[in-house]
């Protein structure tokens, strides 16, 4: 293959800017031009993306010997990205190329910010290269005479598949390549490119459905130099708190930012960002014009202005938070700044990559801890990325509302034959075990709208003319086409008092798992749940001392189940002196502290610390899973014990561990520690904890609008919140009232438990508990383990007294 006219135009263009190809690139090219379909491996900056461009630009070239003057040749390579900053990035690289290698293709866009007249003019004459997102595929699909648009597609290539693996758009994208399958066969290659990722396999399996085409997976066997630096305080915290180091540090990390050409901050929040960027521009104002804001909430035009600057080296400082963490090529980017811990070590390895992005040069990346047991997580990532133990993405399967919209969107188009659809779909992972009669219930609910609304028109979308089925009410058709997708975005809850003062905002979520009668605390005030009314939160004040502490959007992402592992391994050889790393060694105030306290856990022990503080008596329990799982096993926990003796209790938690508070001394000791892990009855005992159905009834909301239940409105005329929340949660109680065995109702507790509540991880942690070892310790005073939790607990109930203030007093404690 490497004598073929392609391969060799492409070596020369290559050997002139004195390049050569990467050996994985290489193999990436003969695999494709065999034919094959596969997934692509390889560090971030080490040119994945020609490792394929490249190999369809060659196969081309070889196909066509009069390349240079065929114009208008159609659409031939669809190009899936999940960032539309991506799009952009990737166009212009692909437009170089094409330009001088004299190949008249043309690179078009089409994602949710392409201009009108853009997509008119695609849909007229298709350009060769399609640069796409997952949502803007099913755009096309929803389209009249859509099959005529990729008749002459051979390959599709989805960029960062790690990304959209595990989601409900990686669902979209093996939907979509069902189709494009059933209507080209085996002729479609379909390639993957992934940079960090555990279950490669897997991602492969998913990727390819049930496809019969030789598959093969390339490995860049080179190593990208990730320097990892961490900005080390003056002087340890021996009672950390959790956001208090960060800013205190930016002495630190200004010198990092004048000695680099270009830098990218990053945060976890956008609350975080905005304050960061705020304080760097207070102590620095002659950074004013040269530091800039990204973020989600940013206008669009402002953020494709700062993708600009980040290219040709105008800015000196980004301040970021996940917008920033996919491939896009930012050259001048040298230094990357963590603040805060990662979460996993994928988006510390994905975040790294974006300094150095060129194959001989090192991503640096700094590590600023927002509280000195950060410190730990540093050092677990150094050791996580020398053996490359890199988190796994779990796929979605069964999602029935993204298959609802899809057999919608066929038929607002050329409507489809439901035998078809059926092999086509039941060939992809994450519906290959559909049953039948799920199937034949889909086709239904889309024809009589099911069992409970079978007599209201609206929801009558399909008819069966001859075998196929479609959609005639071009008003439905134009609702469907306008609403196609799965980013549903989080509601924020009004909170007032029953009596109708306002007090505040809250996130949804975190309501979804209170039942009337727990008590919250919010602006200073501890508040009784009464219900939610037209997407407002009722409530009224509680005398109550203790409540359960808000978490917050931006500290939803839980920790990584492998960087928890690796943190439990660094507290074991803390504890057994084993350590050597500058960010332990540093913290050995602090550990000597906690054991003189309490004990500092071994990788197979579990730390439980019963304390009693003026606020009551506290259980302190240290599993290093990540709040999600704690949240939830706090729950269960104290139902558990409540089952045995009467208490009640409130909770908090962080990454961590979590906190059980009670007025009344807490009955667990060593006779009865470990059977409160049991997995034993588990899945009943989580019903029983936690309020699924409410939960469930959350996640509806979301499952309603995917799968087109609800009209979220016209664009710019979005209905209020509270209209879509009235409106799922009416359906919700139609189907749990009237159609129990409704498959969407069923999807709703599924993904309580298994996403919002992550039963799979907790049901393995508590597993590991139960075979482990349980340290049980009565402290005299606060631990440097625990403070963290506590002061988490005390963000929101502080009023008249500061909270500096109120942490001083419990240092003494």
């Amino acid at each position: 293959m490497k004598n073929t006219p392609g391969w060799q135009a492409i070596e020369q263009w290559l050997a002139a800017k004195e390049l050569k190809p990467f050996a994985f690139q290489e193999e990436a090219w003969e695999h494709y031009l065999s034919g094959r379909s596969g997934l692509v491996n390889a560090p971030t900056g080490f040119g994945k993306t020609f490792s394929m461009f490249l190999g369809v630009l060659i196969r081309w070239m070889n196909e066509q010997p009069d390349y240079r003057h065929k114009t208008n040749s159609g659409l031939q390579l669809l190009w899936v990205t999940p960032l539309r900053a991506l799009a952009k990035d990737i166009g212009r690289a692909m437009e170089e190329a094409l330009h001088e290698l004299h190949i008249p293709w043309k690179v078009g866009i089409r994602s949710g910010d392409t201009a009108t007249h853009i997509r008119e003019q695609q849909k007229k004459q298709m350009p060769e290269v399609l640069i796409i997102t997952p949502e803007s595929i099913h755009i096309l699909l929803a389209q009249k005479e859509y099959p005529k648009r990729f008749a002459g597609l051979h390959t599709v290539v989805v960029d960062e598949w790690h990304e959209l693996l595990g989601s409900k758009r990686g669902v979209l994208v093996e939907l979509g390549l069902s189709r494009l399958r059933g209507l080209h066969g085996e002729r479609l290659q379909t390639w993957g490119i992934s940079a960090t990722i555990g279950n490669l396999e897997e991602a492969l399996e998913v990727l390819m459905g049930q496809s019969v085409h030789e598959k093969a997976i390339v490995r860049a066997e080179v190593k990208k130099e990730i320097a990892v630096h961490c900005i080390l305080p003056d002087e340890i915290e021996k009672y950390p708190w959790a956001g208090h180091m960060g800013l205190k540090l930016l002495h630190k990390v200004l010198p990092v930012i004048q000695n680099s050409r270009t830098t990218l901050l990053f945060t976890n929040t956008r609350g975080q960002s905005e304050i960061w960027y705020q304080q760097i521009l207070k102590q620095c104002p002659e950074l004013a014009g040269a530091i800039a804001l990204h973020h989600g909430s940013i206008d669009a035009e402002l953020r494709i202005w700062v993708e600009e600057a980040l290219h040709t080296g105008t800015l000196k400082l980004v301040v970021c938070t996940s917008s920033l963490d996919l491939g896009v090529d930012f050259r001048p980017v040298d230094t990357v700044i963590q603040v805060g811990s990662p979460k996993g070590v994928a988006r510390f390895l994905q975040r790294a990559g974006r300094s150095g992005h060129q194959p001989d040069a090192v991503s640096n990346i700094w590590f600023l801890p927002t509280h000195s047991l950060e410190l730990v997580e540093a050092a677990a990532l150094k050791d996580a990325m020398k053996i490359n133990f890199i988190e796994s993405r779990m796929p979605v399967v069964l999602a029935f509302d993204v298959l609802l919209q899809y057999l919608m969107t066929l038929g607002v188009s050329d409507g489809f034959n439901a035998d078809e659809i059926w092999k086509e779909v039941t060939s992809t992972f994450c519906y290959r075990d559909l049953l039948p009669e799920e199937w034949q219930w889909i086709l239904a609910f889309l024809t009589t709208g099911g069992e409970a609304l079978h007599s209201y028109d609206e929801f009558r979308k399909l008819h069966l003319v001859g075998d196929q089925y479609h959609c005639v009410s071009k008003q439905q058709a134009l609702r469907h086409r306008l609403h196609i997708g799965t980013i549903v975005s989080d509601a924020m809850l009004k909170v007032r008092f029953m009596t109708g003062g306002f007090i505040g905002l809250i996130e949804e979520y975190f309501i979804s798992r209170l039942s009337p009668g727990d008590t919250f605390s919010l602006s200073g005030q501890n508040l009784e749940y009464v219900m939610i009314k037209d997407m407002t939160v009722i409530v009224r004040k509680s005398k109550s001392r203790k409540s359960i502490v808000p978490s917050w959007n931006g500290g939803r992402m839980p920790l990584s189940a492998n960087l928890g592992m690796m943190l439990r391994r660094k507290f074991h050889e803390a504890m057994s002196g084993a350590a050597r790393e500058e960010e332990v060694l540093i913290l050995q105030p602090l550990f000597e502290l906690q054991q003189a306290l309490s004990h500092i856990p071994l990788e197979d022990e579990l730390l439980m610390e019963q304390i009693e503080t003026k606020d009551g008596y506290h259980l302190f329990v240290y599993p290093f899973e990540g709040r999600l799982v704690h949240e939830v096993m706090a729950t269960l926990l104290a139902w558990r014990i409540s089952q045995r003796h009467p208490i009640s209790f409130s909770i908090a938690m962080n990454d961590y561990g979590f906190e059980l508070l009670s007025d009344q001394p807490i009955p667990v000791d060593d006779t009865n520690a470990q059977e409160l892990f049991s997995s034993e009855k588990l899945t009943e005992d989580l019903q029983a904890s936690v309020n699924a159905t409410e939960m469930a009834r959350r996640k509806f909301r979301d499952i309603a609008v995917i799968a087109g239940l609800i009209f979220q409105g016209f664009p710019g005329k979005h209905k209020a919140n509270r209209h879509l929340q009235s409106s799922a949660s009416l359906l919700f109680n139609v189907f749990h009232d009237y159609d129990p065995q409704n498959i969407l109702l069923r999807q709703a507790f599924n993904e309580a438990f298994f996403y919002q509540m992550e039963e799979a991880r907790l049901r393995d942690t508590m597993e590991r508990i139960y075979r482990n070892k349980i340290v049980i310790t009565f402290p005299q005073r606060l631990t440097p383990f625990c403070f963290p939790i506590k002061v988490d607990s005390l963000r929101e109930q502080l009023t008249s007294e500061k909270l500096e203030d109120r942490i001083k007093k419990m240092i003494v404690w």
